[in-house]
């Protein structure tokens, strides 16, 4: 069996996300899965390494591919670009061991998250950012950041419907980079459950905004109780920016 890796760069601005629904062609991972099938001849499955939320774009997903023909990685790279949708791209395609699985091989993720907090928008980068129009306290934003470094469990930030997997995940830092009105805030840890990185951004925008402070943050962690957290970042700012294996 050949095994593929593929680097994937998506605008998720019109899609309802990277998982495969069914019944169309509305998600990346379906949108991939039927070029690839055009040129294998053959249904094919995508496993990819984060399942991106519906308008949530990626600067590099990456997801694998086993197929039973042997095809060569430039080849595949050139098809799928040919007839992809110019909002989507794979950067890079290169064979594998057997055994490398895109999600559970996974080290750590980074999640980039981009705000534009100025008092006009920006229409350049309405569908890529959130606007907060009022002046975010960054160094109240920090204090609230440093909270959630280490192991915890972030039931309170997750919209995670399952109760029998662990809602514990490791955070291993958060950055803030603030230039002529962009805020990005990057998050780097071993794993995010569903929604978990914008529930974090949206909890920090209200500590940036005086409606919480940022001693409530371990107490938040502690109770598990989505009612206290801030509220969720729009999808439109968040990108998945990097894997290490």
């Amino acid at each position: 069996m050949n095994n593929y890796r593929l680097t994937i760069q998506y605008d998720g601005s019109r899609y309802k996300g990277w998982q495969r629904l069914g019944g169309g062609e509305s998600t990346i991972q379906e949108k991939l899965e039927h070029v690839l099938s055009e040129l294998i001849g053959d249904e094919v499955e995508l496993i990819g390494c984060s399942r991106t939320d519906a308008g949530v774009h990626a600067i590099a997903q990456v997801a694998n591919i086993k197929i039973e023909k042997e095809i060569d990685a430039n080849q595949i790279k050139d098809y799928v670009n040919r007839y992809l949708p110019q909002d989507i791209c794979v950067t890079e395609v290169a064979e594998v061991s057997e055994d490398f699985h895109a999600r559970y091989n996974a080290k750590d993720k980074t999640y980039l998250y981009k705000i534009w907090n100025k008092e006009y928008c920006n229409p350049f980068m309405r569908k890529y950012s959130m606007y907060v129009q009022e002046r975010l306290d960054l160094i109240e934003m920090r204090k609230a950041a440093a909270y959630f470094i280490g192991m915890h469990d972030f039931t309170a930030f997750s919209n995670a419907k399952s109760k029998k997997k662990s809602m514990e995940r490791e955070i291993y830092e958060i950055n803030f980079e603030e230039k002529d009105g962009m805020l990005n805030i990057r998050l780097c840890g071993n794993g995010f459950l569903y929604n978990m990185a914008r529930w974090i951004v949206g909890t920090l925008i209200d500590v940036g905004l005086g409606r919480r402070k940022a001693s409530m943050i371990p107490a938040m962690l502690l109770e598990k109780d989505r009612a206290k957290t801030g509220n969720l970042a729009e999808a439109c700012g968040l990108y998945l920016e990097k894997i290490n294996y």
